[in-house]
């Protein structure tokens, strides 16, 4: 049966004031009416009903999760009790997952892409379900099709096709591969090679797999993980479950399952995603998700603009942003912090968040 891990416990700090510590980036709605987790777990709805979809997720947001996914049963909110990066997070979910059913096939996905359309996610997770149906080791992944030499994502580069029995979905024109390697993040040139060869994808941090197989590859690549994640699975109902996947998980090594698994796995297909997809990574992202203006601004909430251009603006409902002269800024207004900023000057927003931490502001984080 198929399941879905929704992993939402990343802290959105690019998009801050409007992401905050008990609100970040994937409990936002910056492209549309839903918020980003009920957006991708309403993508699922036709294939994996919320019964069967686990939420795991920073202890400290499980409640306001609940409150924006209230049909979704409260044990399937999974609260980690340390940020440990997606390969813990995917063994813990795969330990649960397999407790309820040893055959189950998992997809993996983040809260906080932006994708369309639903069906043709949906038609995509199919065809990977199938692949693995024929080959129960095998290991699926999501590559996007490159449109410019990105820097801030890793690559797959594909192998041969696979054409065979249930694995080519002919019909809806979803093509997969063999995965020949995972790249790291390039720079530049290198980038722009790989755009050019055709034979790269950006990794989306989309999978699919049986529950057994990843515990399996696991154990094989990260014992020691492993062996945590197992001390964690056969407390699973016990009454000390909870002192124990606190203890254990605390005690993992953080990394990602890219490293701990993925480019070292033989088996992986890669499907090319018949899907438009959007990391939504920073301010400028909204620029893609909403039209702009005449004048090149892209507007969130209420704004008056004179001899404004290229700009980004994003307020709460009921207060309006003036802007007067200026060109490609970040202007983000909430209820107790604004932000301003050069577009260039994007990523310094991380920056500061931390002296905003470091002087103790934790009021407006």
């Amino acid at each position: 049966m198929l399941y879905a891990v929704i992993m939402a416990g990343g802290s959105g700090t690019r998009f801050w004031p409007a992401s905050r510590t008990l609100r970040p980036k994937q409990l936002l709605a910056l492209s549309g009416q839903r918020t980003m987790i009920q957006a991708t777990s309403d993508r699922l709805a036709g294939l994996v009903p919320p019964q069967r979809q686990l939420i795991v997720t920073n202890k400290v947001l499980v409640d306001p999760i609940a409150e924006q996914l209230p049909t979704h049963p409260a044990e399937n909110l999974i609260g980690e009790p340390a940020k440990r990066d997606t390969a813990p997070c995917i063994g813990l979910a795969a330990a649960l997952i397999a407790h309820q059913d040893p055959d189950a096939i998992m997809a993996v996905m983040p809260s906080d892409h932006v994708i369309g359309t639903d069906e043709q996610f949906c038609s995509a997770i199919s065809a990977a379900e199938r692949l693995v149906i024929e080959d129960p080791e095998r290991i699926v992944t999501f590559g996007i099709k490159p449109t410019y030499p990105a820097e801030s994502f890793g690559y797959i580069q594909r192998g041969p096709a696979i054409e065979s029995g249930e694995s080519a979905d002919g019909a809806s024109g979803i093509k997969a591969y063999q995965v020949d390697q995972f790249r790291e993040k390039p720079n530049r040139e290198t980038a722009t090679q790989y755009l050019q060869s055709g034979d790269f994808y950006w990794n989306s941090g989309i999978f699919l797999w049986r529950a057994s197989v990843i515990l399996e590859a696991i154990k094989a690549n990260q014992p020691t993980m492993y062996s945590h994640i197992q001390n964690i699975a056969d407390a699973i109902g016990s009454p000390e479950y909870d002192e124990v996947l606190e203890k254990e998980f605390c005690a993992i090594e953080g990394t990602s399952i890219d490293y701990a698994v993925m480019e070292s796995y033989s088996n992986v297909a890669v499907i090319e995603a018949p899907f438009q997809w959007d990391d939504v990574g920073s301010w400028q992202s909204l620029g893609r998700l909403h039209d702009a203006d005449a004048d090149g601004n892209t507007v969130v909430g209420e704004h008056l603009g004179i001899d404004t251009t290229g700009s980004i603006i994003f307020g709460e409902p009921g207060h309006t942003i003036v802007t007067i002269g200026v060109e490609d800024l970040i202007v983000v207004q909430t209820k107790d912090a604004t932000l301003v900023a050069p577009k260039s000057a994007e990523e310094r927003v991380r920056e500061a968040v931390k002296r905003l931490n470091e002087s103790g502001r934790t009021d407006c984080l």
